[in-house]
């Protein structure tokens, strides 16, 4: 089991279970609710929740030098990679001819998010009642990479037919599908690193309108040379070349953010229906809102993220001062920095100094789509053991915020706000709740 070790809870009597018809109609039924009953981690700092976890907890961080073959000369030093990934120890042979190595760590992590929720195929009353969103950002660019090569090299004979689909945005998504026969309702989000809290979304709102299941998550791997060339364009890309001093948000310091790899999938479940089936419900996705301010807008996207964070916890019904802790964009830039303690400032007031505040994709660095779900993976574990998880790098802190640095601190939090901002202008925030809301049975 990838996550703490849980008391399995019994299922429902048949007595009080809902009428088939009834469960699955949004129309009869209008308190379905969506929850995470499943993790999966493919992180820099391990495999499996677990390992991501530890490493987390105790502030360590796994940012290091970019070894990657074909990235010795370019100007990007320092990155969160995934070491000893070895795809196919988990992945069978046909997908991994047809997939890149971002679809790689989502078929891994989907493998793991549903052994971690024991949901096998007995579970599946039907292919149609299993969705898969994911998001993702950088897409298969190794993969296309080596084909282009081949290419221009040897010649079109030297392409694979698996390039038209590998390198696609939207592969994660279809490989997840097929290969485990899910045939509910799929999509993909391309928000850049909003997008990840987008997709939870779209996988509630899925929940809420009919659908029991959704595999839902995103992983990147943006560290191949073609997609690290084309990520240079970015001025709040970090050029320092120290481990130590390459991610540092909310600092003077602040000089940008280290990319990473690797990334989280989850299950989420219709809470009855999981409960139903003995699930262990781990956290409720509350609410959520997403909001648009344009590219590098960093000034205006305090009014956007405040937007957001108003949105989100309104649909979670959740007072400002009910938030027990909150996990930062935190981008590592000056101007993005201060817009986002001033959002917190404006969304929750008084409460926004008071509030925990953490980081700790500062120890992994910024993996894009997949920050935030790689957030909300360590938001549920945060709160299952009740400790909120330091921001590695970061001491001088130069914001009115209660940054959590050095050492983990101990905590009850129940209520955790998740935000996410794209270089590109989306915003979003998503309220996560630990456990569920339906009582539990004798």
């Amino acid at each position: 089991m990838s996550g703490p070790q849980r008391a399995r809870r019994p299922a429902q009597d048949a007595g009080e279970r809902p009428a088939q018809d009834a469960r699955r109609s949004p129309a009869r039924d209008g308190d379905r609710r969506a929850v995470v009953t499943g993790l999966g981690v493919v992180s820099p700092h391990g495999l499996g929740a677990e390992a991501h976890w530890k490493a987390v907890a105790d502030g360590a961080s796994s940012l290091g030098p970019v070894t990657r073959e074909g990235c010795e000369h370019l100007p990007l030093k320092v990155a969160g990679e995934v070491r000893g990934f070895d795809a196919a120890e988990t992945v069978e042979g046909r997908y991994l001819v047809q997939t890149d190595r971002f679809t790689h760590f989502a078929l891994t992590a989907t493998e793991m998010a549903l052994e971690d929720a024991r949901f096998g195929r007995a579970d599946v009353e039907s292919p149609y009642s299993v969705g898969v969103v994911t998001a993702a950002g950088s897409g298969g660019g190794e993969f296309g990479q080596r084909e282009l090569q081949n290419l221009w090299g040897q010649g079109s004979r030297y392409v694979g037919p698996y390039q038209s689909i590998a390198w696609f945005y939207a592969a994660s998504t279809g490989q997840i599908s097929i290969r485990n026969d899910f045939k509910g309702p799929c999509g993909v989000v391309a928000a850049d690193e909003a997008g990840g809290l987008d997709a939870l979304a779209h996988a509630a709102l899925a929940v809420r309108g009919g659908t029991d299941t959704v595999v839902c998550g995103a992983t990147e791997a943006p560290l191949a040379p073609y997609s690290i060339v084309c990520q240079l364009g970015y001025p709040e890309l970090s050029g320092a070349g120290e481990p130590d001093r390459a991610y540092r948000p909310f600092t003077e310091a602040a000089c940008g953010f280290a990319p990473a790899e690797g990334g989280a999938v989850l299950l989420v479940e219709e809470e009855r229906a999981a409960l139903e089936r003995g699930a262990d419900v781990r956290a409720t996705i509350a609410g959520h809102a997403a909001t648009f301010t344009g590219p590098s807008h960093w000034a205006e996207s305090r009014e956007g993220l405040a937007r957001a964070i108003r949105g989100a916890l309104t649909e979670a019904g959740c007072r400002p001062e009910e938030v027990d802790v909150v996990f930062a964009d935190a981008l590592g830039v000056p101007e993005a920095d201060r817009a986002e303690a001033l959002a917190l400032a404006d969304a929750l007031g008084p409460h926004a100094r008071r509030v925990p505040v953490t980081a700790p994709k500062t120890g992994t660095g910024r993996a894009y789509c997949a920050a935030p779900v790689l957030d909300v993976a360590t938001a549920v574990l945060a709160m299952e053991h009740g400790l909120i998880p330091p921001t590695p790098h970061v001491f001088d802190v130069c914001h009115d915020l209660d940054l959590v640095t050095g050492r983990a601190r101990p905590a009850e939090p129940r209520t955790a706000l998740i935000l996410g901002r794209g270089l590109m202008g989306s915003n979003a925030a998503l309220v996560l709740r630990l456990g569920g809301t339906a009582p539990r049975t004798a």
